[in-house]
């Protein structure tokens, strides 16, 4: 690790900092810098649609065709500025809702305490740790005190490392030096202060990051939109290809052959879909925003409207969290001012993540702790369930131990009663039990507490756990929440199932359950989970709403067991220990006031500790899903449809059935038209379901629609053929005029599966593109740009046929999506 000044261990002066900042730049890893806007801009003419369209405009101007070349340039600037500019604004907005909710570091500056973004963090930067806290950077450790680092993030193991500031140059790396401190671990227990080394890409979680840039995994969503992409590819490779050799073999030249094949690419594929899903998510996560709910990742609001499972533990969540000591009692039930002021001396001298818990024992009662001195603490942990402090009073060192009463009783040998010390005997540990039951019953949280006169040494561990004296019990209230039968029944509304796991035990769970009319369909300890087997637990975890006693560990497992049976699972926590099993959901939700390790891991954070918010950001998820299938659909139906037709009509026709140019500007009109899809209204019967992506709907909606479109453009070129003996130019006129038309307007009944479609209400926005992507082309005829592009004004009583055309293809469609809803669409 390099060298560096600390300031004499009073931190770097704010002038300092900044220059170290201008030097190393921002403490950020590689893959997660914003891409800049010449990049951003550039990386839209890597799309081989857009690099053959500029190839083919550059032919056309050689060869003097300076109309076409000017359309397809401009048709290639307008997609290209248009799609740069929304994803901009995505982006934009989706880092504004970033920094609402970054984490941050505390450091010294100018010799004060000050909390930076982690972003500004430097070498040289003093940084204080305490439980909860991520590790903004790689550093020495200056000083600690009992403090523990999870490290799995870098090293996989399970259990936390302790670290202290005495050189440790026998390790076998950096990573296993007890001195070092890395980027992206979390405090488990304890306080230090580090000394900043490495940030950002230099760290070693920067290394590694560095490592698998392009390796994020993929989403469901992504998933869906890459496989849609390979069917759209492969259709138009088919089709463009049979259609070039048709008409470069045997009617036209290979130039125009190429440059219609091209623009009938660009006509069937839709190439604005990764703008539209962008923009669809942006506008998504912002109204999410504003409901509460902060999206850390676009992405992600997909996999939250699929969601059809949601783990969360009862505290904070279904209860207020405003947690009440109630009572303080030895082992006979009554008030013992000994229990209250060992549990006050445990709270205060501990130097953990302080609990809610310990917040309501220090509130309780002010007793006077003068005479008691800290000498050390053996810290809490999952598996004993416990924490304890070695205090010293008048030359006497006590270990005082609080924590959950099974665990407690398996530490004790003996027991308190009226100043006496006696044996704990099987029949007491069974009255303590009882006593433990019928207080749970009432729906009260239970810690004990426990003592133990020790000798002066210089250091404490769990080893001196044992043979304590068991001396009584603690009991907190923790109401429930007046939101919270509301915002159950919004979610069972939504086909949201809920988990409940949580550390208390059973008879608080089902007390809350009963005061909330949930109904427990079954309960489950963590001692019944440990003797359970995977391939059981997915029985068993689909049977069981409450999961009482859990580790994390055991949390993780349920989730698994719940993933792999095919749910979408959703898991809510706030604390250390929800840190891996927000991870290990597919949606992993914390809230604003969460330590940092939780909300690092999350990709939803909630603004509010409520299940409220929490099923209103639901309903926000899937009108994001709801509205980026409709632009899929239009894409595969009418669309598709569209290009079908003109690949088949340039097979019998002497001449092109629409110019190259005439296709592109409609391409381009009709994304245009889609711009608005964002904005659109979502049928609160859709809402009501969770959604996945189903590749199987989509193909056999495009199969299914994509020949009706058809059926109405061969319509219109016998119109045109027989009735109006078109020309060539009037011919490509009006299936100009039909095409834009009836794809357009399709929105409307494709958008909703009510029927009639006019019982669902459009956006202000979609009707008003709509109508006015159909009326400029209609206009465009009597201009002098629609002689540019080709196009003639056509008889008065064609627009008489188009009227009847777009009255029967919307009748049409509208009579078989119903069809198709009820007969085909299997589980869609």
């Amino acid at each position: 690790m390099s060298q560096l000044s600390y300031g004499q261990f009073n931190g770097l002066t704010q002038q300092e900092a900044e220059n170290r900042l201008r030097t190393y730049g921002p403490n950020l890893v590689s893959a997660g810098k914003k891409r800049s806007s010449a990049s951003m801009l550039l990386s839209y003419f890597k799309s081989p649609l857009v690099i053959i369209l500029v190839f083919a405009g550059t032919i056309s101007a050689f060869l003097g065709d300076l109309v076409d070349a000017g359309i397809i340039y401009f048709v290639v600037g307008m997609s290209v500025i248009l799609g740069f500019y929304q994803e901009s604004k995505a982006e934009n907005a989706a880092a504004a809702l970033q920094e609402r909710i970054r984490t941050t570091a505390t450091v010294s500056r100018d010799g004060r305490r000050v909390e930076i973004p982690v972003s500004d963090v430097v070498p040289g930067d003093l940084v204080y740790l305490s439980p909860g806290d991520l590790v903004p950077a790689d550093g020495k450790v200056l000083s600690a005190k009992d403090l523990f680092i999870d490290q799995a993030a870098l090293t996989g193991e399970s259990f936390p490392a302790e670290k202290d500031s005495a050189p440790d140059l026998d390790a076998k790396s950096d990573v296993d030096r007890t001195d070092l401190a890395f980027m992206g671990t979390s405090v488990i227990s304890g306080n230090g202060t580090i000394g900043i080394t490495k940030t950002g890409a230099s760290t070693a979680y920067g290394e590694i990051a560095m490592e698998l840039v392009g390796k994020v995994p993929e989403t469901e969503f992504d998933r869906g939109l890459r496989r849609f992409g390979y069917l759209i590819m492969q259709v138009t490779l088919l089709l463009v290809i049979f259609v070039f050799f048709i008409n470069a073999l045997f009617k036209h030249d290979v130039l125009t052959a190429l440059i219609f094949s091209v623009a009938l690419a660009v006509g069937l594929t839709p190439e604005l879909l990764p703008m539209i899903v962008t923009i669809n998510l942006a506008t998504g996560a912002m109204a999410m925003a504003g409901k509460g709910v902060i999206v850390r990742k676009l992405s992600t609001i997909q996999n939250f409207g699929s969601m059809d499972t949601l783990c969360t533990d009862k505290t904070g969540t279904l209860t207020e969290n405003k947690i009440t000591l109630t009572s303080h009692v030895n082992i006979n039930n009554k008030d013992s001012n000994d229990v209250l002021l060992l549990a006050e001396l445990n709270s205060n001298f501990q130097s953990g993540l302080r609990t809610p818990l310990d917040d309501a024992i220090m509130a309780h009662e002010s007793l006077d702790l003068t005479n008691y001195a800290r000498v050390d603490e053996i810290p809490f942990d999952f598996v004993r369930r416990r924490v304890s402090v070695i205090v010293v009073q008048a030359s006497k060192f006590l270990l005082i131990s609080k924590g959950a009463t099974i665990e407690m009783l398996g530490a004790c040998s003996l027991y308190e009663d009226e100043n006496q010390e006696l044996p704990l005997t099987d029949d007491v540990k069974q009255k303590v039990q009882e006593q433990y039951e019928a207080l749970s019953k009432e729906g009260r949280r239970i810690l004990a507490v426990a003592r133990k006169q020790v000798e002066k040494k210089s250091s404490y561990a769990v080893s001196d756990e044992t043979d304590m004296v068991f001396v009584g019990l603690l009991t907190f209230t923790d109401p429930p929440k007046q939101t919270a039968p509301a915002s159950l029944q919004m979610l069972k509304d939504s086909g949201i199932d809920l988990k409940i796991l949580t550390g208390d035990n059973e008879f608080v769970a089902a007390h809350i359950c009963d005061q909330l009319n949930i109904k427990v369909t079954r309960i489950v300890t963590g001692d019944e989970l440990s003797t359970i087997n995977d391939s059981a637990l997915a029985r068993v975890a689909e049977e069981t709403n409450v999961f009482a006693r859990v580790t994390p560990e055991q949390k993780n497992r349920v989730m698994v067991a719940l993933r792999k049976n095919g749910h979408v699972v959703g898991f809510m926590g706030d604390g250390i220990n929800d840190a891996a099993s927000i991870r290990t959901a597919d949606v992993g939700i914390s809230v604003d006031n969460a330590v940092d390790v939780a909300k690092a891991a999350a990709d939803i954070i909630l603004l509010q500790n409520d299940l409220t918010v929490l099923a209103q950001g639901v309903q926000e998820g899937r009108k994001t899903l709801g509205n980026s299938m409709k632009y899929i659909m239009m894409g595969t139906s009418s669309n598709f449809g569209n290009m079908f037709s003109a690949a088949g009509a340039s097979l019998f026709l002497p001449f092109l059935p629409m110019l190259p140019s005439q296709i592109l500007l409609n391409n381009l009109l009709y994304d245009i038209s889609e711009l608005a899809i964002p904005t659109d209204n979502v049928d609160s019967e859709y809402l009501k379901t969770p959604h996945r992506w189903d590749m199987h709907f989509v193909r056999e909606f495009m199969v299914f629609f994509g020949p009706v479109s058809s059926i109405f453009d061969y319509l219109t070129f016998g119109v045109m053929l027989f009735v109006f003996a078109a020309s060539p130019a009037l011919f490509q006129t009006a299936w100009f005029l039909e095409s834009i038309s009836t794809q357009t307007l399709i929105i409307f009944v494709i958008r909703t599966r009510r029927t009639p479609f006019y019982r669902s209400r459009p956006s202000k926005p979609i009707v008003i593109s709509t109508l006015a992507t159909v009326i400029v082309p209609l206009l465009l005829p009597f201009t002098p740009l629609g002689k540019l592009l080709g196009l003639v004004v056509p008889p008065a009583s064609f627009f008489l046929a188009l009227a009847i055309f777009i009255a029967a293809y919307l009748t049409l469609t509208e009579r078989l999506k119903n069809y198709f809803y009820r007969k085909l669409a299997r589980g869609a």
